[in-house]
This record gives C-alpha cells, sequence and structure tokens, in this order.
C-alpha cells in the first residue's frame, strides 16, 4: 500500500469515523501514538506512523503488509 492510498483511507477516517475498503482493517491507536508494536506469535514488529493532516487536524497513520491494517492516532 503506497501513501496515497493511506492519505485517502484517513481522509476517510478522520472525516466519517468509518472506512470501507477493500480487506483493509483499521485499527484506532490512542492520541498522539507515533510508533506502534504489532503483536505477530511471540514477537512483534514496529509500525512507524506517518503524519497526516485532514481539514487542519493532524494525525498518524502506518500500515502493516502482515496484517492488512492501517493503524491511526488522532491529535486530539
Amino acid at each position: 500500500m503506497d501513501a496515497q492510498q493511506i492519505q485517502g483511507i484517513v481522509e476517510q477516517y478522520c472525516r466519517n469515523d468509518s472506512v470501507v475498503d477493500d480487506g483493509i482493517k483499521i485499527t484506532r491507536l490512542a492520541n498522539w501514538k507515533t510508533v506502534f508494536v504489532e503483536q505477530i506469535g511471540k514477537s512483534g514488529q514496529s509500525i512507524s506512523m506517518n503524519v497526516y493532516k485532514v481539514d487542519g487536524a493532524k494525525c498518524w497513520a502506518g500500515y502493516s503488509p502482515h496484517s492488512q491494517t492501517v493503524y491511526i492516532s488522532l491529535s486530539a
């Protein structure tokens, strides 16, 4: 998934609090998270979040190809 696809998902989520997309899961994280560790079995992988601006609000989002999940954290 490229940055433009993530941008579209983030915009739709922030404006509507929901996303309908082909098999992509959305997980909302606590506010102001910029890194998330996704548990994979007994270990985990770090998901670095990139900042996106939607209608003047700031949020962070990152994608895990392993679980096909977009993780989103809002600034407030």
